[in-house]
């Protein structure tokens, strides 16, 4: 529910004049998100600017003049371009400084959703533009009490999936009987409809050099059995079918085998010490009320696997904010890809999932962190060794 008192009290704050959204065919989520908007037409370009003070003001096209109705504020209407520019010079009065989903060159590409003619249309009415990011991270990326109901609920859900996966994959390779890769991502994803979850994407099933590749995806067409000797590595998220629900996200990996060869034990060691890095870090700094930022915890995690020698095997950041959709849009942390220097704030959940990628296989392990006023925490289970399937 949109809460303008709460969102203009933080642009006071933050010394912003307003924060203006913007939207054309649904290319801004985020917008949607916060305003509560449903996925009605919106074929034409509609603008709502809320201000540090005051009513807020919308401005929509005349075929679809309701597009806003259900949100506070004045209604101004436009049908052609030039009455679209006056009345939105208009709309935006004296503020100087305006809030956007906007990033300075694209640092945070999951906030950079306003189109670059936009950006510089607001610029030529001598208007500053300045990144609503922080402010997406309050009122977007934060969970209600609810929301986390939800990810815990989901969470010994995919808990269990994960596990009763992994036996079914160990029950196949010891009855001798034919199981691929795809096949074990359907009986999962059939699983999920069986508990009422749901997933943007399927899971990720992968064994041997598949599992070396991050975003790996069996393929129907082209299927991989899953075999005696092979590491096995699932990557699970999920989220329960009811509005509003968040996603939990988690990677566990097995050797189908009686033991684990050393070589795999021995890195998932160094990808441990790497997730239990990030994971102090957040928890120590939250602990004592010190700030911490999205890059701060990758750096935390990347330096155990450089220290180990395989910094160039570790290709992807250390983990990414959780929400409605399962990469969210507060602080990712990200010193490599980006460098995410958005503070990590109360009420908000991500990612640690450090990764060895070789190419026999491939090692990552994955928990959720969830962040409260004063404390940290791992949300579900954290694996603490490559798991014996056949032991």
């Amino acid at each position: 529910m949109l809460d303008v008192d709460a969102i203009q009290a933080e642009l006071r704050a933050s010394k912003t004049d307003g924060w203006l959204f913007y939207d054309h065919h649904h290319r801004d989520p985020i917008a949607g998100h916060v305003l509560g908007l449903g996925n009605g037409m919106v074929t034409r370009r509609w603008f709502y600017f809320l201000p540090s003070r005051g009513e807020p003001r919308k401005l929509v096209h005349r075929i679809e003049s309701a597009t806003l109705d259900s949100i506070p504020g004045e209604k101004s209407v436009y049908s052609g371009w030039e009455e679209l520019h006056k009345s939105l010079k208009r709309l935006l009065g004296r503020s100087k400084t305006i809030a956007m989903q906007y990033s300075p060159q694209n640092n945070i590409p999951y906030i950079g959703l306003v189109d670059a003619g936009t950006v510089e249309l607001i610029r030529r009415m001598g208007k500053k533009v300045v990144s609503s990011a922080d402010l997406v991270q309050k009122f977007e990326a934060a969970w209600s009490a609810e929301q986390l109901a939800s990810h815990l609920e989901a969470g010994k859900l995919v808990d269990s999936i994960t596990q009763d996966a992994f036996r079914r994959a160990a029950e196949f390779v010891r009855a001798k009987k034919d199981l691929t890769e795809y096949e074990l991502q359907q009986w999962i994803l059939g699983r999920f409809r069986a508990h009422g979850l749901v997933s943007d994407d399927p899971p990720i099933v992968a064994v041997g050099p598949h599992s070396g590749d991050p975003h790996y995806e069996p393929k129907k067409d082209a299927p991989t059995p899953i075999r005696a000797g092979d590491l096995l590595l699932l990557d699970i998220w999920a989220k329960l079918a009811r509005p509003g629900s968040v996603y939990y996200d988690i990677t566990w990996v097995g050797f189908l085998g009686p033991k684990v060869p050393a070589q795999c034990a021995r890195v998932f060691g160094i990808v441990k010490a790497a997730r239990e890095a990030a994971v102090s870090a957040v928890v120590k700094a939250v602990a004592a009320g010190r700030a911490i930022h999205g890059w701060e915890v990758d750096r935390a995690a990347r330096g155990v696997i450089r220290k180990a020698g395989y910094g160039k095997q570790f290709i992807h950041r250390t983990g990414h904010n959780i929400g409605q959709d399962v990469h969210g849009n507060g602080a990712n942390m990200d010193s490599l890809e980006t460098r995410d220097d958005r503070r990590i704030v109360p009420h908000t959940c991500f990612s640690v999932e450090p990764g060895i990628y070789l190419p026999e296989f491939g090692i990552r392990s994955e928990v959720n962190v969830y962040v409260a006023e004063g404390g940290a925490r791992v949300t579900g289970p954290a694996q603490d060794a490559v798991l014996p399937l056949l032991a």
